[in-house]
């Protein structure tokens, strides 16, 4: 939750400024994923909701990772005034550090100005102690090596997190979800939902969504029957195989894939299958109309009531309510205000 000074600074008179700091070899798709849906609000909404400016440390061009190379309107440390400023991070994002940008960085912190990064932006953040205590993210494949450089920060897998005056993302098009979020927050969601359809962005995601990390990045490509068996579960969601099973198809004993799954997973093989049929059960309440009933059936849960007691347990709130608060029809009601953090992100 934001502060009053933050709220205050909310007024329907003004478009919310966003800066995007280009860091070189920044990643394309997360940019845009991130100004699309700013882009579309002012559109739909036929008023200048928000506006944006392109900065750069040196205030000339920035080439990011696909090589494409795009323009900016302003250096760092110009008199601009920004409501939020987000760092856009993509490859070598420790090679892009340098301590001018740092600097501005700690300015903007100072004059409590919201600060984020998206794909791999939110290491300068950390780099210049803008996270400490926050709750934030990165992309995954910078996640492990973040985790180390910045031990005391509250870090986490997820696709995005707004925690205060930090929003940060990871990659890909999950700046977009985190957007459509904000933009909901603030105007409404009928608004967000109109945005998802000019996008054909059936569903969007939430700050309880996690990044899908490639199995192999957390295992080892030299783990490779952990990799069959994690497979098989994934394949098998709505008649699960038993654990006797899944060893014999693995050619391990019993007690040889629990290791595995203790040492390289950090569960047991058991808990694993059922977090990923739990996971197939969100998408189908999200996504499908199918009844609870049979979602229940589809990820392989013997009984309603079981089913429900396993979800509750993961996601806190049972398959009903996650189904209310994704129907479709129940997104079209209007709603404004809904964040103290939305609001702030409106001036």
């Amino acid at each position: 939750m934001l502060s009053e000074q933050h709220l205050q600074k909310s007024s329907e008179s003004q478009p919310h400024h966003f800066g995007f700091l280009l860091q070189p070899n920044f990643t394309l798709l997360a940019l845009s994923s991130a100004l699309e849906p700013l882009r579309m609000a002012n559109q739909l909404s036929g008023k200048q909701l928000y506006s944006w400016t392109m900065i750069s440390e040196n205030g000339l061009a920035v080439t990011a990772s696909d090589n494409i190379t795009v323009n900016v309107d302003c250096a760092i440390n110009n008199n601009r005034y920004f409501d939020t400023v987000l760092v856009c991070g993509g490859l070598a994002i420790k090679d892009t550090i340098t301590k001018t940008t740092l600097s501005w960085l700690a300015c903007l912190s100072r004059r409590k100005i919201t600060l984020g990064g998206i794909c791999t932006g939110s290491y300068l953040l950390a780099k210049a102690g803008l996270l400490n205590g926050y709750n934030c993210t990165i992309h995954w494949e910078r996640l492990a090596g973040w985790q180390e450089d910045f031990p005391y920060i509250n870090s986490c897998n997820q696709l995005f997190m707004i925690d205060r005056d930090r929003i940060t993302s990871s990659g890909g098009t999950a700046p977009m979800d985190m957007m459509l979020n904000l933009i909901g927050m603030t105007h409404g969601k009928v608004l967000r939902t109109n945005i998802c359809d000019m996008f054909s962005h059936d569903h969007v995601r939430d700050e309880s969504d996690q990044q899908r990390v490639p199995l192999q990045h957390i295992v080892g490509a030299n783990q490779s029957k952990l990799q069959d068996v994690v497979s098989l579960m994934e394949a098998n969601i709505e008649e699960p195989l038993c654990l006797d099973e899944l060893a014999c198809y693995a050619h391990l004993s019993r007690r040889q894939l629990e290791r595995l799954f203790q040492k390289y997973l950090k569960c047991t093989p058991h808990r694993y299958y059922i977090q990923l049929r739990l996971t197939r059960a969100r998408q189908l309440l999200r996504q499908t109309n199918m009844t609870i009933i049979e979602v229940g059936i589809a990820c392989g849960f013997v009984s309603t009531p079981h089913f429900s007691k396993c979800y509750r347990n993961s996601y806190k709130i049972p398959p009903r309510d996650e189904r209310t608060l994704n129907d479709p029809n129940m997104r079209t009601t209007a709603a404004s205000g809904e964040s103290s953090f939305g609001s702030s992100l409106v001036s």
